[in-house]
């Protein structure tokens, strides 16, 4: 179920400031709409002062007749009207957003209005029976629940009329998170090991029996003489060598597709029956005319 949502604000860019918080919310754009006073007050054009100027431009607005002549008064003194038309579940926010941004209190603005001489009666209205004036809000929002039926309204001329009332659906589009993909590198050790051929070199001393006459060439053999060698062995020297072997990466691919929403919308229907045994279907398709069965005498 859905409801609508609204709210008086004394200047343009307060409920402009709350209409960027509502759709950052999730609100779909088409369900929040701004009317202005001041915008209204400049461009009405003859046809518009015909339909009631200000009283006019809320005939879209489905409201009581008294919040409606409430609004419209708010409009021609340069007030900003906004309606949001939400789900239920996003009614309390958007009753706490809206009030952040400055909504007016449209039961202190009513009494500071009548204590200045306002009659109650919207500026292009037809002259509406004098009705207590009730509000069941203290903050200036107005809310009309999906279920809620329109009261009929009169005029002057003693004319009553029952609307005829047609939902139509809106189908907005927000994003929302479906799952997060995260890649992450990090280091880790394990023991390898590698086979290598290490050559040594040992020095051994060896000692010999040895009896023979001694040679001319022998003759230095009372002279110091000293001879040695050096051992050598091979030790294995390990370095390490970072080579990339791989790639990870992340790759996002855009698609579109084609849902369908399905809801269910509500329209009124009139049916009039005169005396005479007519009987007249009015809905928002069209009119039917037929004639009733009579009774018999």
């Amino acid at each position: 179920m859905t409801q609508t949502i609204t709210a008086m604000y004394d200047t343009y860019p307060e409920a402009t400031a709350a209409k960027a918080k509502l759709v950052a919310l999730g609100i779909p754009e088409v369900g929040v709409r701004i009317l202005s006073g001041s915008e209204v007050g400049t461009t009405t054009s003859a046809a518009t002062t015909h339909e009631g100027g200000m009283w006019g431009s809320l005939k879209e607005f489905f409201m009581p007749e008294e919040d409606r002549h409430l609004h419209a008064e708010g409009l021609n003194r340069g007030g900003t009207m906004l309606t949001a038309t939400v789900e239920d579940s996003y009614a309390e926010r958007t009753y706490d957003i809206l009030e952040e941004h400055g909504s007016v209190d449209m039961d202190e603005r009513e009494a500071s209005w009548r204590k200045e001489g306002w009659s109650g009666q919207a500026a292009g209205a037809p002259v509406m029976a004098a009705t207590p004036v009730t509000s069941t809000e203290t903050t200036g929002l107005h809310a009309a629940g999906g279920t809620e039926t329109v009261a009929a309204r009169g005029t002057a001329q003693g004319t009553d009329y029952i609307p005829v009332v047609e939902e139509r659906l809106n189908v907005g589009k927000r994003m929302v998170d479906s799952g997060r993909v995260r890649v992450r590198s990090y280091a880790v050790e394990k023991a390898v090991s590698e086979n290598v051929t290490l050559h040594d070199e040992t020095v051994h001393v060896d000692r010999r029996v040895v009896d023979r006459a001694v040679t001319p060439g022998d003759m230095a053999l009372f002279e110091d003489k000293v001879i040695e060698a050096t051992e050598m062995r091979e030790q294995a020297v390990v370095s390490k060598e970072a080579r990339v072997v791989g790639e990870v990466g992340i790759r996002k691919e855009a698609s579109d597709r084609v849902e369908t929403v399905t809801d269910k919308v509500r329209h009124t229907e009139v049916e009039v029956t005169d005396e005479r045994g007519n009987v007249e279907r009015t809905g928002t398709a069209g009119t039917t005319t037929g004639t009733a069965p009579r009774k018999p005498v």
